[in-house]
């Protein structure tokens, strides 16, 4: 089995401040991974350390068998698909979709490079297996936040990553765009020789049943990892968060509900 994610002993520190302590994680290959913590638990800086955008103060990282300090980084990433609120801001809201949905194949924010019909022959492939080839001339700038995650999804496919990172992409989603854009998820777990998937989030009723290990960031440190069914629970959960919670798991999802505290 590959491995795809290699972080030994990694730290970052920020102007005196430990950011990220000591973390070690391994993702092989076959393996979908729920990355869970609070705002402020340090998620956005491990995974820019993971895409080599941050570079650790100490330890080794290694990312689909490549260790940074010894590959070209700006190759790598093209291997490497993200998902998030804040590459979506980054589109010129006049721009169509399926152009968006281009560009990851060039790794770009736009088109710049000379494109093929077969380009865009695959991004209508995409746009259509996510169920939004009617957005295909739409400008990105007027779809809904639903809709534009599943453009970025399109356009991360693109480039056939081995890699694809979610970073808390349910933000600013009502419920029925969330289970819209879930069953979107869903949808990439079961794709044959599909991407290795990290789903980012502090909303454990989110994680779905395809996600098979989980990993909890506690102020910058492993709370825990290992088989999201041994970690998903009451009792852990509640030290987690530092609240008492009492978690139910129904369809393969767990959900959580914070239990009265006592009054004294």
């Amino acid at each position: 089995m590959n491995t795809v994610i290699s972080l030994k002993n990694i730290s970052w520190i920020r102007q005196k401040e430990m950011i990220i302590k000591d973390v070690s994680w391994t993702i092989q290959e076959g393996e979908h991974w729920a990355l869970v913590g609070r705002n402020g638990s340090g998620k956005s800086t491990l995974l820019n350390m993971i895409s080599g955008y941050l570079w650790p103060t100490k330890g080794s990282i290694s990312v689909l068998g490549e260790t940074f300090g010894r590959v070209n980084l700006q190759e790598l990433r093209k291997h490497i698909g993200i998902v998030s609120l804040s590459l979506s801001e980054r589109f010129s809201s006049t721009v169509e979709c399926e152009e968006v949905v281009v560009s990851g194949k060039y790794a770009s924010i736009g088109l710049y490079e000379k494109t093929e019909e077969e380009d865009f022959k695959k991004a209508a492939e995409l746009m259509k297996m996510l169920g939004i080839l009617d957005l295909k001339t739409k400008n990105y700038g007027i779809c809904s936040q639903g809709e534009k995650q599943k453009v970025l999804i399109a356009r991360a496919l693109m480039a056939n990553p081995k890699l694809l990172i979610l970073d808390e992409p349910c933000n600013g989603l009502d419920l029925l765009s969330r289970e819209a854009f879930l069953e979107s998820i869903e949808t990439l777990a079961h794709l044959q020789n599909g991407p290795t998937l990290i789903y980012v989030t502090h909303h454990i009723e989110e994680i779905l049943p395809i996600f098979n290990k989980t990993l909890l960031l506690k102020n910058g440190e492993v709370y825990a990892q290992g088989n999201k069914e041994e970690l998903l629970n009451s009792a852990t959960l509640s030290n987690f968060f530092n609240v008492p919670l009492e978690a139910k798991s129904e369809g393969g999802r767990t959900y959580v509900k914070i239990l009265q505290y006592e009054k004294h």
